[in-house]
């Protein structure tokens, strides 16, 4: 059975002044589909990211959604934007909101729903990510783990077709990392399409369907999980899990 492509990226190219950061990528997401990134920083994954949310303008290339390129002038940019959930290292909640108004701020004002569809479905996914219980806290009253929750159920809320995660357990302390990566795996059963820069390779080797392995702006090697990290072909990727597997 062919795999549904959700997003296809043609060549994708970025440079920041003379330094290019991103040079001729391609790569696809399928629907359903659980795509980790991985590789030293300074190799391009939150930048390729980034362009994929066009939070980052690509200077050349295609990035294909449901068959069409968004990155024609003509294209519904902010319509694309509803449809990929991000989450990002440091959180990014409204500090001025409860944890129940941080999910339903984006529903009433990008999707228009009423404030009582809003409630429904924040509450929905405040309760996936075990945080229901915390809707009047704010922000700053909860651990970092608690605060990605909540930005995930944020994310959620908006109901994408996509959820990107850029390094989301990287600014934890190390005994939170377990419950943001619990919520993670369960959210990758659940079917759920998920493209996810992390450093936790554990997670990668156990919930991806498929890793890409970013090197100097180039994916050098692409697979299964058991193919990369058991078998990989490239020496880059072989040096790369050498180093972070002996650290870990």
């Amino acid at each position: 059975m062919e795999m549904e492509k959700v997003i296809e990226i043609q060549h994708l190219s970025k440079s920041f002044g003379s330094h290019e950061v991103l040079k001729d990528i391609d790569f696809t997401v399928n629907k359903g589909e659980v795509v980790c990134i991985i590789g030293s920083s300074g190799s391009g994954k939150s930048t390729l990211l980034r362009c994929i949310n066009l939070l980052e303008k690509p200077n050349g290339g295609s990035i294909i959604y449901n068959g069409e390129n968004i990155l024609d002038s003509k294209h519904d940019i902010y319509g694309y934007r509803t449809k990929l959930g991000m989450v990002f290292q440091h959180f990014n909640l409204f500090n001025n909101h409860n944890v129940l108004s941080n999910c339903m701020v984006g529903q009433l004002k990008v999707l228009g729903r009423s404030k009582e569809q809003a409630q429904t479905v924040a509450m929905k996914y405040l309760k996936v990510v075990g945080m229901e219980q915390y809707i009047n806290a704010k922000p700053k009253q909860l651990s970092g783990g608690q605060k990605q929750r909540v930005a995930i159920a944020r994310a959620l809320s908006m109901e994408p077709d996509v959820l990107l995660f850029d390094e989301p357990t990287s600014a934890l302390d190390p005994e939170m990392v377990g419950e943001v990566l619990k919520v993670m795996k369960e959210l990758a059963q659940s079917g759920l399409t998920m493209l996810v820069v992390t450093h936790e390779m554990g997670f990668a080797k156990e919930v991806a369907d498929r890793v890409v392995f970013m090197d100097k702006g180039v994916i050098a090697e692409e697979g299964s999980p058991e193919q990369i990290f058991n078998n990989p072909t490239e020496d880059r990727t072989r040096e790369f899990l050498s180093r972070v597997l002996t650290n870990s």
